[in-house]
């Protein structure tokens, strides 16, 4: 395992800390003055802590073969399953250490509440950057600083994650070289903004039955269907049905789309949001070309969130507005996402109660999935989890209205989070993307009774911690 702390790359940490921070967005209050970068600081110290580096990876390749194998399965990665309990508990007790520090992308953006914002930060943390490195944002919460690159399944391990594909042009001079996370089914935030777009367009509309007649067959999503737009929108993205999201992003491609929606995203200045290279005759090939930063993803929550006036001016002069979706497309993304039946990363109150994992965020967990018994179950994903959740949801201080994603190498989380009355007040987006997926765990995960556990609990230890600390900020 590399040393986690070197005395040249803590010196350019604690530069970071010290000569960074967050230029206010335009709507930023003056109150804060030199406070603002206060939350980036926060956050870093925050990932810092939770020694990432702990984790223990159940599948290291060992061999140039298994390499090659990585480089050849850099798609549809979502159409692998976890492994099944006996062998996630065999693999599990003979994981070794994670080689490297692991790849971290997080970005808060707190609120005010006409949904401007008010502060933000983001944090990278990766080999290069291994006590986190905070990333500068202008007053538009746009950053030049980075040059973004692709990720590399392979490369992660074999060349200390350096990434080698620019996603963003023109970066070359950067400061920041990070390779970004791939985002999993956080990814079908973006179909589903480009699908309301066409419904808002009158292309479409969320109650016309789309058949799904894909001309090739796809392991990651099934055989042709049908059903209503709405409905498909539904499964993907409260249970993250895969086999929806492929007619959708299918969808898409029969409507010519796909390129107006990625040029639309670097209109808006959300430069590394790009649905590219999936497959027109079945929506599949969802691979590392599909990109997401934690902060485009928490701008463009910003505008399903909704807010008054400009949010952001984008780097072409275009004055960004929630208005790129209609109210009613607004609602109904905002309504999806609060049912989300997934709350296992960030928040983890589908084990409510439970020793392991930790507690994340204290979310109120939709009732749509709670049984007579109080126990969660998401039929789709063929899960009972087999905790009572109503003493969490007696407890419970906020809604968080979230996708998240998971595969082997890509565990990710990203929405809304709004105290509830009397709880505290706060508002604020959070995305987080990273390259801990099932493959990795944690050196204190039970033997038994943790199978449907896909990701190491410092994750959830993370999404507590920023809740407290917005808690605080709002007492």
């Amino acid at each position: 395992m590399v040393a986690r702390h070197t005395i040249a790359l803590s010196a350019v940490a604690a530069a970071v800390v010290l000569l960074g921070g967050l230029a206010a967005p335009p709507q930023a209050v003056a109150s804060e003055g030199g406070a603002r970068g206060e939350l980036a600081q926060h956050l870093r110290q925050t990932l810092d802590q939770l020694r990432f580096e702990q984790v223990l990876d159940t599948d290291p390749p060992t061999s140039t073969a298994e390499l090659n194998l990585l480089r050849q399965r850099s798609h549809d990665k979502e159409a692998e399953k976890p492994q099944r309990a006996a062998d996630l508990r065999a693999a599990a007790a003979a994981a070794e250490p994670i080689s490297q520090q692991p790849q971290l992308d997080v970005t808060v953006i707190e609120l005010n509440g006409r949904g401007r914002a008010v502060s933000s930060g983001t944090v990278l943390m990766s080999p290069q950057y291994p006590n986190g490195k905070i990333v500068p944002v202008d007053r538009n919460l746009h950053t030049t600083d980075v040059r973004w690159r692709q990720w590399d399944d392979a490369g992660w391990y074999a060349n200390h994650g350096q990434g080698t594909i620019d996603v963003v042009p023109g970066r070359e001079n950067a400061s920041t070289d990070f390779m970004l996370p791939y985002p999993a089914s956080v990814l079908k935030l973006m179909v589903a903004f480009g699908v309301l777009r066409l419904v808002d367009q009158g292309v479409i509309s969320l109650d016309d039955t789309y058949a799904y007649q894909p001309t090739t067959i796809s392991s990651l999503c099934g055989p042709a269907g049908s059903n209503t737009v709405r409905n498909y929108l539904d499964a993907s993205l409260t249970w993250s049905s895969n086999a929806a999201s492929c007619a959708m992003v299918k969808l898409l491609h029969d409507h010519a789309a796909v390129d107006g929606l990625n040029r639309t995203f670097q209109d808006l200045g959300l430069e590394t949001l790009q649905l590219k290279n999936t497959n027109p005759a079945n929506g599949a090939r969802w691979g590392n070309p599909v990109t997401m930063s934690s902060l485009d993803t928490a701008k463009l929550l910003m505008l399903v969130n909704g807010g008054a006036g400009t949010l952001w001016t984008a780097p072409n002069g275009t004055k960004v507005t929630a208005d790129v979706l209609s109210n009613a497309s607004r609602t109904f993304f905002r309504s999806k996402l609060s049912d989300q039946g997934m709350n296992v990363t960030l928040s983890t109150t589908n084990w409510c109660g439970a020793p392991y994992p930790a507690q994340g965020i204290p979310q109120l967990t939709p009732s749509r999935w709670i049984g007579a018994d109080g126990t969660a179950t998401i039929p789709g994903q063929g899960i009972a989890y087999g905790r009572d959740v109503r003493p969490c949801n007696n407890a419970a201080e906020v809604t968080f209205a979230h996708k998240n994603g998971w595969v082997s190498n890509s565990g990710a989380d990203a929405g809304i989070v709004k105290a509830l009355p009397g709880k505290g007040g706060r508002t604020y987006i959070i995305a987080m993307f990273s390259n801990l997926g099932y493959q990795y765990v944690d050196s204190n995960r039970p033997p038994t009774g943790a199978e449907n556990v896909w990701f190491t609990e410092k994750l959830a230890k993370l999404g507590k911690a920023i809740d407290e600390y917005e808690k605080q900020r709002r007492m």
